[in-house]
């Protein structure tokens, strides 16, 4: 049989089918256009929540270069929201497992300190590791002295509370790095279409939910519903939106204001919703985070986290109540004397959305 060349360091090589630029246009490797060398691989492991996989996407640009001509893979629980210029997307499950344990890596970017993540990050063999890995003693620990400010800033609520640094700020530090206001990077699959009667109206999008298990963060259907009329009346269009959880509060909030609620769907279709959107309304949930990776104008309802910790890129405003949270970082309100969330008036959300939208 004639020997015939191929290049397993190229970026499109698979091993064991045929690669895309050879099945789109018939190219072998021998004198391919298509061909770009990778010169190792470097694995991130950012398991969730999925806001936070968005998050951390605003790395990739520092990682590519750093690591220039390197094969960048991830490991994650929410493969759907992360891009495609990624070389490889893997599932968090035994099959992705069995795979990195089997590959050296140049580099391993661990940036959960949940027990699983870190004994993966620990046995990868890796020239460097960044983040955090399990300690001898079972527990998370910093890979090196790069991850131990984000360390601390887990464990004690008043370091947390005094830092003044955001999250992007924290992981550019995890691989030594530097934050220069790099983007998100978030894909919109436009290929949905939208019925929306908005008349040229701005659409003001309203998350309602904050997830079951941070009660601590919800504000009140009444205050909802109130800022719902009050943009309606402004000239605003008011679109409701949020997930499975929130579909029943969102269809007695559109009934009772007289705005409008397309309903719940999968996360690429919902990205797709919000980047209709002129501005979007939110507490600190996944819909946060998709607006900013759209670049969407933003007001954030905030009380149990420090301010500090969400980069907006000066598009967004952050809210809070008029009485101070007395439940840092819990997922329920504990607090006998009061819940903070009630004393956040619809009058102010709705001033900081006319503040947003005339900054743009």
């Amino acid at each position: 049989m004639e020997k015939i060349e191929y290049k397993r360091d190229c970026k499109y090589f698979r091993g064991d089918i045929p690669c895309a630029p050879h099945k789109k246009n018939g190219v072998k490797c021998d004198d391919c256009p298509y061909y770009e060398p990778r010169k190792g691989t470097v694995l991130i492991v950012k398991l969730g929540a999925m806001g936070n996989v968005i998050r951390t996407t605003a790395l990739l640009p520092r990682i590519w270069k750093k690591y220039p001509e390197r094969a960048i893979w991830e490991i994650t629980l929410y493969p759907d929201v992360l891009p495609k210029s990624l070389d490889k997307i893997l599932p968090f499950n035994l099959e992705t497992i069995t795979l990195v344990r089997n590959v050296e890596f140049e580099a391993v970017i661990n940036l959960d300190k949940d027990d699983y993540a870190c004994a993966l990050a620990k046995e990868l063999k890796a020239k460097e590791k960044f983040g955090f890995i399990l300690g001898d003693d079972g527990k998370p620990a910093p890979a090196n002295e790069f991850a131990e400010g984000k360390f601390l800033t887990g464990l004690f609520d008043d370091v947390s509370q005094a830092n003044e640094k955001s999250y992007l700020e924290e992981i550019y530090e995890i691989i030594g790095e530097k934050f220069e206001g790099e983007e998100y990077i978030l894909e919109v699959e436009d290929d949905y279409e939208w019925k929306i009667n908005n008349e040229g109206k701005k659409i003001i999008g309203l998350n309602t939910g904050c997830g079951g298990r941070w009660t601590s963060r919800l504000w009140s259907e009444e205050n909802w519903t109130k800022l719902a009329r009050s943009l309606k009346d402004a000239g605003y269009y008011p679109l409701l939106l949020g997930g499975e959880q929130e579909s029943e509060k969102n269809e007695r909030i559109a009934k009772a204001a007289g705005c409008a609620y397309l309903g719940h769907f999968p996360v690429k279709r919902f990205i797709s919703l919000v980047d209709r959107c002129d501005a979007v309304i939110t507490a600190v949930t996944m819909a946060m985070h998709v607006a900013i990776g759209l670049k969407k104008p933003l007001v954030l309802i905030n009380n149990i986290f420090n301010k500090n910790e969400f980069e907006l890129y000066g598009r967004g405003e952050v809210v809070e109540p008029d009485r101070p949270c007395k439940c840092y970082f819990s997922p329920k309100c504990e607090n006998k004397e009061y819940f903070c969330m009630d004393y956040l008036p619809p009058e102010k959300v709705f001033k900081a959305v006319e503040r947003v939208l005339a900054s743009r």
